[in-house]
């Protein structure tokens, strides 16, 4: 069995981390057995939450290479059911929630305003004792503030930011439509990152522009109540959203 080590529950959601929530997703479609440990990522490969080891005791990070490692493993897995134009417009779809929307909701947590950075920093770092989550948080704060203004997406004031990710969100809402799923009837590993990247900004308790944009693309808060009552029909849908 996979043993995927993420961040704990929090917000009424899979997981806070978006890529944590894409995972864990992937693994729900397919139906692959798992279990979960709860860390932080202070010592995980990479610096980074998600990873896996696998029954052979092989570690895996990045949520990209675990699910083209499981791909390799499980040839049968849902990849198979898109026609390779299909799949072309998956992995561009794929990219920008997860080379851009994602960033901009970073920001939203990181460093759009104090509040938020609080709920972020209880979040991730609330179960450390006092002193080591202050220090923690600080560390990371500033890792990840050096990593968006390496991205680019730091460089930019919060209107600017919010405007080009209005411009994902509608892309988005446009081509899912009325389909049920991105790519159909029958959800794949894109619907897996949408909804990771999107019900971690429609579906959390921080606040901006780029959230209340979010709630008002109906079909998208639809599809993430949708995906959520599907695969993880233990969590009811957060009751502060509407």
């Amino acid at each position: 069995m996979i043993t995927l080590y993420q961040f704990r529950r929090t917000w009424g959601i899979p997981n806070q981390s978006q890529f944590c929530v894409k995972l864990e997703t992937f693994l729900r479609i397919n139906k692959i057995p798992y279990q979960i440990v709860e860390t932080l990522p202070l010592k995980a490969p990479r610096g980074k939450l998600p990873f896996i080891i696998d029954e052979n005791n092989h570690k895996i990070s990045d949520s990209r290479l675990i699910v083209n490692h499981l791909r390799l493993k499980y040839p049968d897995l849902e990849q198979v059911k898109l026609s390779p134009e299909q799949n072309s417009i998956a992995t561009a779809f794929q990219r920008l929630l997860e080379d851009h929307l994602y960033w901009a909701g970073m920001i939203t947590r990181w460093d759009y305003s104090e509040s938020n950075w609080q709920v972020t920093k209880q979040a991730i770092f609330g179960v450390l004792p006092p002193i080591i989550l202050d220090v923690a948080a600080w560390i990371y704060r500033r890792k990840i503030k050096s990593q968006l203004l390496g991205h680019g997406m730091g460089r930019l004031n919060h209107d600017e930011v919010f405007e080009l990710a209005k411009v994902d969100l509608e892309s988005l809402a446009l081509f899912l439509g009325n389909k049920p799923y991105f790519m159909g009837d029958e959800a794949t590993s894109l619907d897996a990152s949408a909804y990771g990247i999107l019900v971690n900004i429609l579906a959390c308790p921080i606040e901006s522009p780029l959230k209340e944009y979010a709630l008002a693309q109906k079909n998208l808060y639809n599809f993430c109540r949708r995906m959520q009552n599907e695969f993880f029909p233990e969590l009811p849908w957060p009751a502060d959203t509407k």
